[in-house]
């Protein structure tokens, strides 16, 4: 390396987070253990003045301790972002109007200089639900609607579907619902908001017993091990918020197949770090906003996805 280089993370409050479990934290020690300058933003401290886009940047030193797993390294300051060598937007969503209010700022924020991942565009344009149908050679029979007598008919014609909002997160409102349901009325009637709200419908894939795959794709590259989000006994949701348990295991040929197409098409369009599911060999959603599962994988497979970030992070900045 020829060059430490200055490093902004845009995260949620740092006290909320989970250092035993979270990506960011891990990319954030990937970079400090190279020698890297790692500063934190909050996304209400984006600003945007006669042209510049600052933030209040906090720089931290990182620790090894889950607890007690940074300190600040200096006093918070106003810096431009096109003063980093990179900025990381890493926050969680919802994906709200402050969060499309974030990547307009960023996106001006490119313009004057500064390198933003994910290119905050390409976020905008990758709905993680909508996203998949950009790729129906891969998805579930799925459909996209929001009036009451198109969902009922996909019921009625699959016979086992899940439903789900297309901003949630985490398992969120989703429902499997079968044919003879007899709460599918108020199921579609409650996630369409009476038929004002689109929502997703996929054909129910049982494979979910075995895991819904997380497959990370790094600058273009695969990450050779998902992470299975295995669903407790008695649930159709695999996310880890929804109580599933994280398993990494080596792709299978499918789960390559899929993440081996997509991976160079979505690096092109600015996109560093990518999070896909998969079920069952079907790509179900593409998560493009701070995907996640890097520690689990490293725990138990040894592959140190946060330190492939970091070697992308170098080569896009010419190191």
């Amino acid at each position: 390396m020829s060059r430490a280089l200055k490093l902004a993370f845009i995260l949620d409050p740092l006290d909320a987070l989970k250092a035993y479990k979270d990506s960011s934290i891990a990319m954030m020690r990937a970079a400090a253990a190279r020698g890297h300058a790692v500063w934190t933003i909050r996304r209400g401290a984006l600003t945007w003045r006669d042209g510049a886009v600052i933030a209040r940047a906090l720089p931290i030193r990182l620790l090894a301790g889950d607890d007690l797993w940074y300190e600040a390294a200096g006093d918070e300051q106003a810096v431009s972002l096109a003063g980093f060598d990179a900025v990381l937007m890493r926050q969680d969503p919802p994906f709200d109007f402050e969060y499309v209010t974030a990547t307009w700022l960023l996106e001006d924020a490119m313009q004057a200089g500064a390198r933003v991942f994910n290119d905050p565009r390409a976020i905008r344009d990758h709905s993680e639900k909508l996203a998949i149908t950009e790729f129906p050679q891969f998805t579930p029979t799925s459909l996209v609607a929001r009036e009451a007598v198109d969902i009922q008919a996909f019921i009625d014609e699959i016979g086992d579907v899940i439903l789900k909002p297309l901003d949630g997160m985490g398992g969120s409102q989703i429902f499997r619902v079968r044919r003879d349901d007899p709460n599918r009325n108020v199921i579609i009637e409650t996630l369409t908001h009476d038929g004002t709200r689109t929502i997703m419908a996929q054909r129910y894939v049982p494979q979910i017993a075995e895991g819904d795959k997380r497959i990370l794709l790094i600058g273009g590259e695969v990450v050779p091990f998902s992470l299975a989000r295995i669903p407790q006994a008695g649930e159709t949701r695999g996310n880890l918020a929804a109580g599933g348990r994280g398993v990494a295991m080596p792709l299978t040929g499918r789960e390559r197949e899929i993440a081996e197409y997509l991976a160079p098409i979505l690096w092109a369009r600015g996109l560093l770090i990518v999070g896909l599911d998969v079920i069952g060999g079907h790509l179900t959603e593409i998560n493009v906003t701070s995907p996640t599962c890097m520690v689990e994988i490293e725990q138990q497979q040894g592959f140190d996805a946060a330190a492939l970030v970091i070697d992308k992070l170098e080569r896009a900045c010419g190191l």
